[in-house]
């Protein structure tokens, strides 16, 4: 597999804090990266690193062979990125925004994810009037309008029902199987055992845990794997 994404001795710090502490990791073409890890851990530090939101201290991060802080225009056109909150503006409609950013690419997807997605009922109501699950589906249909061959995902399930959850998971499967390289942060063990090809753990900054779910777990929980090596308390 080519990798998409590489992240390389990466530290960051801010002030006294040491957000991310030598991190190396790596994402690729066609499969499903999952990143874990209690919060504090440095995976939105990582994350929006890679998205050219954040410069690097040291080390190196890599997207699509290119340094994310320095990149072009024609570079982002070629990553989709969602947050786990905010980036959407307010007071255009889901259909206005994902036409917009539809005629940004060479190829359109916003009706196919309009329809994928169950945006179509609240397509013409204002961002800001819309709950937080179908600004989900809205800020996911965003991140991969453009058909992005790198898409940084942030919680993309959270706050949706079980079904729509599923459809989510069945859409994320498809495009990885089309060579996009997914990058989904998560807090659900189900979601990274369902569907991620590779998992990362951090913790303190650092990787715990690199590989395939089944070969992180030993064949058992993945979950008892996770607090294993993180130590943190299962209460939720």
């Amino acid at each position: 597999m080519t990798r998409a994404v590489v992240v390389e001795d990466l530290r960051r710090v801010f002030g006294d804090v040491l957000a991310v502490d030598g991190a190396t990791w790596g994402a690729s073409t066609g499969e499903i990266t999952c990143v874990l890890g209690p919060n504090g851990a440095g995976k939105t530090t990582t994350i929006e690193c890679l998205e050219g939101l954040q410069r690097p201290d040291s080390g190196r991060c890599r997207v699509l062979g290119t340094d994310p802080w320095r990149a072009s225009s024609a570079h982002r056109a070629r990553v989709g990125v969602m947050l786990q909150d905010g980036g959407l503006p307010q007071s255009v409609s889901a259909h206005r925004l994902l036409a917009h950013l539809a005629r940004l690419h060479a190829t359109r997807r916003d009706g196919d994810l309009v329809d994928r997605l169950g945006i179509a009922p609240f397509a013409t109501t204002p961002v800001r009037r819309l709950s937080g699950g179908q600004r989900q589906r809205v800020g996911l249909a965003a991140a991969l309008v453009g058909g992005p061959q790198v898409a940084f995902l942030d919680e993309p399930t959270a706050g949706l029902d079980p079904h729509a959850r599923l459809d989510v998971w069945t859409l994320l499967r498809e495009r990885a199987d089309t060579g996009t390289a997914l990058v989904v942060t998560t807090h659900s063990f189900e979601e990274a055992e369902r569907l991620a090809d590779r998992v990362v753990i951090l913790d303190h900054g650092q990787v715990v845990a690199d590989g395939a779910p089944q070969e992180i777990s030993g064949g058992g929980r993945l979950e008892d794997t996770y607090f294993a090596l993180t130590g943190g308390s299962r209460e939720r």
